[in-house]
């Protein structure tokens, strides 16, 4: 048996984050910073400083203080959302036993829940009538800012924030008859498409949304390039905008307070966190990119578009669509296809 050597838990997550960065993608790298950060502030939280120290007791402690929503400043996390990032604390222990860290094995003692089927898909969304909501505010106060171009496509495209996030200033046909977005998988220069080149379409947009983007490029848009020479449609002053940077913003806009609407969970919001913008996602009431595509679909079934279009325009079968995105209540989908059904 291996004698364990001394090591803290910061110095042991840098390890494992340095030695893993060729296996994981760039997507997958900041999800992974983001749970074993957790992990490290429970450490210092439990006096812990060196891992050798480290039990089964310790790591169902560890798993408690994580699902009461500890770490983040969230409520009671959900339960495949806690098997994921025990998931990810098990793949560290295991690192941290082939360099004589932990004791071998350890890694096996962090327990993980088990996850129904029912429990592995998000029943958040963005309702319909909301979106509409915040969309008018923010063309009324924030029009042709990045944040409401990043919300206005995202709703009309239905597309996932990766897909938004890759648009360059060449992929807007914004004078097109009519208008439309071209999105283009290209993994090599940091944007790839979920489902790869099978995912590369042409979507059209309105005459409305493509004057907000046109305003929004020739107006507050930061004329800047990405590290490859492309011109990002949306940016910061350092380049093309990060997959964080727009999931922060639709956590800040989703916000009820951030347009004036009364708190529905009875916070004070000069005394609320969530008012901070890093501390967005800590409302209750704030929605994800992923809330704002199962609320475009909704809105599509419930105007009755076919499975096959919606699919289509937002890259996505028809399966995945009804378990992942489709929100509408089994009554109302009842109500619907009452009206294609006689004497019913």
């Amino acid at each position: 048996m291996s004698r364990l050597e001394p090591i803290s838990p910061s110095q042991a997550i840098e390890m494992y984050m340095e030695g893993r960065r060729d296996e994981l993608s760039k997507e997958t790298i900041p999800s992974h910073v983001y749970r074993l950060e957790a992990f490290e502030q429970w450490c210092e939280e439990e006096g812990i400083d060196n891992l050798n120290d480290l039990t089964g007791r310790d790591l169902y402690a560890f798993r408690v203080w994580r699902r009461e929503g500890h770490g983040d400043g969230r409520r009671e996390i959900a339960t495949i959302t806690l098997r994921g990032q025990l998931a990810t604390v098990r793949a560290f222990l295991r690192f941290c036993a082939d360099i004589d860290a932990v004791p071998e094995g350890l890694h096996e003692k962090v327990p993980l829940p088990t996850v129904s089927g029912s429990e592995s898909v998000s029943d958040t969304t963005l309702d319909p009538d909301r979106a509409i909501d915040i969309l008018e505010h923010l063309n009324r106060h924030h029009y042709a800012s990045r944040k409401h171009v990043t919300l206005l496509l995202l709703w009309h495209t239905g597309a996932r924030v990766g897909g938004i996030r890759a648009l360059d200033l060449d992929d807007c046909h914004l004078d097109s008859d009519p208008p439309g977005l071209e999105f283009v998988h290209r993994p090599a220069q940091d944007t790839p498409l979920k489902n790869g080149e099978k995912g590369e379409r042409w979507n059209t947009i309105g005459g409305h949304v493509a004057g907000v983007v046109q305003d929004y490029i020739d107006g507050p848009r930061d004329c800047v390039t990405d590290e490859y020479g492309r011109a990002p449609l949306l940016t910061t002053q350092y380049g093309r905008a990060s997959r964080s940077a727009l999931r922060d913003t639709l956590y800040d806009i989703t916000r009820p307070c951030m347009r004036g609407a009364a708190c529905p969970h009875d916070r004070d919001p000069e005394e609320c966190e969530a008012t901070n913008y890093v501390k967005a996602s800590t409302c209750p009431s704030s929605r994800s990119p992923h809330d704002v595509r199962s609320g475009r679909v909704t809105a599509y079934r419930r105007q009755d578009v076919p499975r096959q279009i919606v699919g289509d325009r937002l890259d996505a079968s028809g399966n995945v669509l009804d378990k992942h995105y489709d929100r509408r209540s089994e009554r109302q989908k009842a109500k619907q296809r009452r009206d294609y059904l006689p004497d019913q």
